[in-house]
């Protein structure tokens, strides 16, 4: 996942929560109490907090209807072993939203998964987001780590002016800068050239899709407004350039 002199745990985790797309959800079943599983897309919000879009007819939707408790669990998908591979257990509550928070959660889940126009819409669909309580990680022998809350969240709270600039910034990188994309995906990440895009940003980096591939972009330094987010992405795409 990362090269051993380069590890961080918080990093590691935020990582995991920023480009996963699927998981395994554990509710608490209504009258039985017991464990019950279950397969989830998700997507990130801009503070990193998974988001869940999800129908009141699945059983694992009662199940939090009734008690909000939770745990998502989320691994790196490497070829060959899976438990060679990192993975988190997030722990939590999950909370259904409403207005500009459900606003916000639709627009990076239609991002992440752009085949959910087609239920998006549906009265018995929802969006939740898990708000975590902690989070255990395993990233291979001897790195097993319990985190709080505020070692794997992003702080938003100054960021709003970049959260309002979000939608126009993403629509206006997909739309007219597909070349940085593409140029910041090969030459900044190392990855293979694809159909580039860009998911979502936040204070620390921006999201990148191609199909079901993944990546992020960190960000050399804190960004909080649209204007931050302009420059840096610029410098970015400038230094993408000048590497062969």
């Amino acid at each position: 996942m990362q090269p051993d002199a380069d590890f961080s745990p918080s990093r590691s985790a935020k990582w995991l929560l920023r480009r996963s797309r699927q998981g395994a959800l554990a509710t608490v079943m209504v009258n039985s109490g017991d464990p019950y599983c279950s397969l989830v897309n998700v997507a990130a919000n801009p503070d990193a907090a998974p988001l869940l879009l999800i129908s009141r007819l699945a059983v694992h939707t009662r199940n939090i209807l009734a008690d909000a408790r939770v745990s998502l669990m989320l691994d790196e998908r490497v070829a060959g072993d899976p438990l060679e591979g990192a993975r988190i257990m997030v722990a939590g509550r999950a909370e259904e939203l409403s207005g500009e928070a459900a606003a916000l959660a639709r627009r990076r889940y239609l991002a992440a998964h752009p085949s959910a126009e087609a239920f998006v819409d549906f009265k018995d669909f929802a969006f939740f987001r898990i708000a975590p309580s902690g989070l255990h990680l395993v990233a291979g022998f001897g790195r097993i780590i319990d985190l709080k809350p505020e070692q794997f969240l992003t702080d938003i709270a100054d960021a709003a002016d970049l959260l309002e600039a979000e939608a126009s910034a993403v629509e206006h990188m997909n739309e007219d800068h597909r070349e940085a994309m593409n140029l910041y995906a090969t030459r900044l990440l190392g990855a293979k050239a694809a159909d580039w895009r860009c998911t979502g940003c936040d204070p620390e980096g921006m999201d990148m899709q191609a199909e079901a591939r993944t990546l992020r972009l960190e960000f050399p330094e804190r960004v909080r407004t649209g204007l931050e987010l302009r420059k840096i992405l610029v410098r970015l795409a400038g230094e993408a350039r000048a590497r062969q």
